[in-house]
């Protein structure tokens, strides 16, 4: 922190009152709304406010509307804005701004303190912080005005990003609503027919994967010899980095020597890859090459025999049909998929080229957009991350900061 910039403790009158939560009776709490919202730590806390899953009708320590939440218990320093009257519970504390500072203001400081309360929690098994640490805690203290002036503008910020979360989400909704009409009712209207997997359009074909296309797996050269990685050029595909997107580039580059001296092999551009293996979300998941490359044995590339299909079209309905895919993962453990499951998934598809391409122009046009708002969400967290340290460090003052993109009513709190 700057030697110019004043510093109060946490626990100051003139800064805020702690109140640490305490976990009522489990009988007293419930899922059905009945009593006051009941938080017990980060898991129920959102991008500014949280999220009621408990409900308690007997509490013993209480947070009020504006007041600032903080988790304190594994994880700690997370902070949310009570909307409300609610109950804590012992994994949270209630922090009350005094009249002398400003709300916004001394919930973004919190928010910038969470790596120091994480360096000072306690505990073998659960880490956590008490009052004495919180109240310890040292805060930024500059003038008044210039509280709400930070604060206002850390807001909006909050406030643009999560709008490009609902945009998002909206975007993602919709697009999935629209694959699943086109998947199943096409582009004209006509009559369905029942098959394996579903209904689809009558005049539409169905086969198995294989049947169209090549599938293979790659491999990974070995990392006891560093003539395989050490300089190496050959982009060098992983399960992580097939993520919906077109690939342009890797973590990891292997030499020719590791090509070949391994089961990887060179991969055309527009090459689509499934992610066979991957604990959470990545079992299942595609994405189409935009670079020649190789990848790793956990990875299908899968490439046309023929131009029935087109692959971006295929793209586009594998991506629909994910969790049906990862549900036909088996194995101990870990549940994998593997290259004979791969093969045998059925594939549905208009048999006029015209159609397919049409598809695809309407899927890709909600690709754009979701990229978009991904692009805007990302410099705009960059932004917030860069502004709270400096600001809240004295790098910078508000005094150099150019406000003018806020409106009179954004610039006040």
């Amino acid at each position: 922190m700057s030697d110019q910039l004043q510093t109060k403790k946490l626990g100051d009158p003139n800064v805020a009152d702690v109140i640490l939560g305490q976990s009522p009776p489990s009988s007293t709490y419930n899922d059905k709304s009945d009593g006051l919202p009941f938080f017990q730590g980060k898991a129920d806390f959102g991008l500014l406010y949280p999220v009621p899953r408990m409900w308690c009708n007997s509490g013993q320590k209480f947070a009020k509307r504006g007041d600032i939440l903080m988790s304190v218990r594994a994880p700690v320093g997370d902070v949310n804005i009570a909307t409300d009257k609610c109950v804590i519970g012992r994994g949270v504390a209630a922090i009350r701004a005094s009249s002398n500072i400003d709300p916004w203001f001394l919930y973004f400081a919190l928010l910038h303190s969470k790596p120091t309360l994480e360096a000072r929690a306690t505990g073998s098994t659960f880490a956590s912080v008490n009052k004495a640490t919180l109240h310890d805690l040292e805060i930024p203290f500059v003038t008044r005005n210039e509280q709400t002036v930070i604060g206002s503008l850390l807001k909006q910020l909050i406030l643009k990003i999560e709008q490009e979360n609902h945009s998002l989400d909206t975007t993602t909704s919709l697009k999935q609503a629209t694959m699943r009409k086109l998947f199943t009712r096409g582009l004209y209207g006509e009559a369905q027919k029942e098959t394996e997997i579903g209904l689809m359009p009558e005049s539409w074909g169905i086969d198995i994967l294989g049947s169209r296309h090549n599938v293979v797996s790659g491999g990974t050269p070995s990392r006891n010899n560093p003539s395989y990685w050490t300089g190496g050029t050959i982009p060098w595909v992983k399960t992580t980095e097939v993520n919906y997107r077109t690939i342009t580039a890797t973590e990891e580059h292997i030499t020719p020597q590791g090509l070949e001296n391994s089961a990887a092999k060179m991969l055309p551009v527009g090459t689509l890859m499934m992610a066979m293996y991957g604990q959470g979300v990545t079992r299942g998941k595609v994405a189409i090459l935009g670079i020649e490359a190789a990848c790793n044995q956990a990875c299908a590339a899968i490439t046309p025999k023929d131009d029935v299909i087109l692959p971006r079209y295929l793209y586009h309905f594998l991506s629909w049909r994910y969790e049906a895919i990862r549900s036909l993962a088996h194995g101990g453990q870990q549940q994998n998929l593997n290259l004979e499951i791969v093969r045998d998934l059925s594939v549905v598809f208009p048999k006029s080229k015209k159609e397919q391409e049409e598809i695809v122009t309407i899927l890709d046009a909600f690709d754009c957009k979701i990229a978009l708002h991904k692009q805007k969400r990302a410099v705009l967290e960059e932004l917030f991350k860069s502004l709270l340290h400096k600001l809240m460090t004295g790098e910078i003052h508000v005094s150099e900061l150019n406000l003018a993109a806020l409106s009179p009513n954004e610039a006040t709190v």
